[in-house]
């Protein structure tokens, strides 16, 4: 466990309030709730979890960087994406989750460069703090631009062109298993000590043991501490990638996150699981600590939310990491473009290039997803013409 800051008293006041709403769930449950809805009720808890709350989430004065906070030429490598997208079905781009809404803005300078601006840039956020964030970044934006973006409360029943989910299916709710002795236990949350939660584990049932008995999990291996193997399934993510898949009528959904197809995502390797949490750029394993202050996420089985989206009737487009993605995608062309390579501008955009991109940096932990419907597949999009790993999903 690293050492980590101590939050203010504010801070703690609300965690403290959302410690309190968890407990009284817990109790009214019988004295247990699964652990996937600990992680809702931690993350989105109205106006108390992470998500729903009013601390700063995104950037270095947040908990966590991600790729479009780090340099725009992840947004400028992904709109050369979007754009052959639009053209093959609809100009209109759907963001889940924006963020601090700096992703949207670079994308539509870079398309509106490439002469390629949808007719609507739709923002589907749950947090009211993130979109009132996303407003203010937008707000920047040349009016022609800014013009286009929309809020949106609910997913549109039917749309067409481009959805683009940065680091979401992380951050969906999911239930965890631990295999021992032949048996599926799922793991959740008691209270067995006043003002402590701990983990409590119940026989897997329903769906999350149909779900655990599909996996190829390892068998017979020695665990530390005899709590067998430990691992995630997350129906939620496979649910939200079926329900687009439903309401996509021509084009894509592109999905950008941390995570392994399911024969190296189950490896004994991994017998502790992948969750993982964040708190002001430190990472740690503890989702107990300062409930609401922490991101909780897990990494996601790519290989299931293929399936998902193939069972909701849409072509597998591509999958390969995100460095492959985004060199496919001219992220070196617009790199060239930053300046004279002797230049501050140049040599800061480098760095964050490499860190986009290198093996040992987010290049390969983080993977892209196509999904879609009415794209042409004769040809494969751009970011997936050299390096596609489809096969290994």
């Amino acid at each position: 466990m690293p050492k980590l800051p101590a939050p203010d008293a504010d801070a703690l006041a609300q965690s403290c309030k959302l410690v309190s709403l968890i407990k009284h769930e817990i109790a009214a449950a019988g004295g247990w709730i699964p652990f996937r809805r600990y992680m809702e009720l931690a993350l989105y808890a109205p106006g108390l979890g992470y998500y729903s709350g009013g601390a700063q989430k995104f950037g270095r004065g947040g908990d966590f960087i991600t790729a479009p906070e780090l340099t725009p030429l992840f947004g400028q490598a992904l709109a050369a994406q979007v754009a052959e997208v639009m053209r093959m079905s609809h100009p209109t781009v759907i963001e889940a989750g924006a963020g601090s809404g700096v992703l949207a803005a670079d994308l539509l300078r870079e398309l509106d460069r490439l002469d390629c601006l949808p007719e609507s840039y739709g923002i589907l956020e749950l947090s009211a703090q993130s979109r009132v964030r996303q407003q203010q970044t937008l707000a920047a934006l040349d009016p022609r631009l800014a013009s286009r973006v929309v809020w949106l409360d609910v997913p549109p029943e039917t749309f067409s062109g481009v959805l683009v989910g940065n680091e979401v299916l992380d951050a969906i709710p999911m239930h965890v298993i631990a295999v021992r002795g032949g048996e599926v236990f799922e793991r959740g949350v008691a209270c067995p000590v006043p003002g402590a939660f701990a983990w409590e584990e119940r026989p897997a049932r329903g769906r999350v043991l149909e779900a655990a008995q599909e996996l190829p999990l390892p068998v017979g291996i020695a665990v530390e501490g005899g709590i067998g193997f430990v691992t995630e399934v997350n129906l939620a993510a496979a649910a939200w990638v079926a329900d687009w898949g439903a309401r996509l009528r021509c084009g894509a959904l592109l999905l950008f996150d941390y995570g392994y197809p399911c024969g190296e995502f189950y490896l004994p390797i991994r017998s502790r699981g992948t969750l993982m949490c964040h708190y002001r750029h430190h990472a740690h394993e503890d989702p107990f600590l300062w409930p609401g202050l922490n991101d909780i996420t897990g990494s996601v089985d790519f290989t299931a939310m293929a399936e998902a989206g193939f069972d909701a009737g849409l072509d597998v487009l591509g999958h390969t990491n995100q460095g492959q993605f985004l060199l496919n995608c001219g992220l070196l062309e617009r790199l060239a473009g930053c300046g004279p390579s002797d230049s501050a501008a140049y040599t800061r955009a480098s760095v964050a290039a490499q860190k986009l991109t290198l093996p040992h940096e987010m290049g390969e932990l983080f993977k892209v997803l196509a999904l879609g419907r009415g794209v042409a597949t004769d040809v494969p999009l751009m970011g997936f013409v050299r390096g596609d790993r489809t096969h290994m999903l």
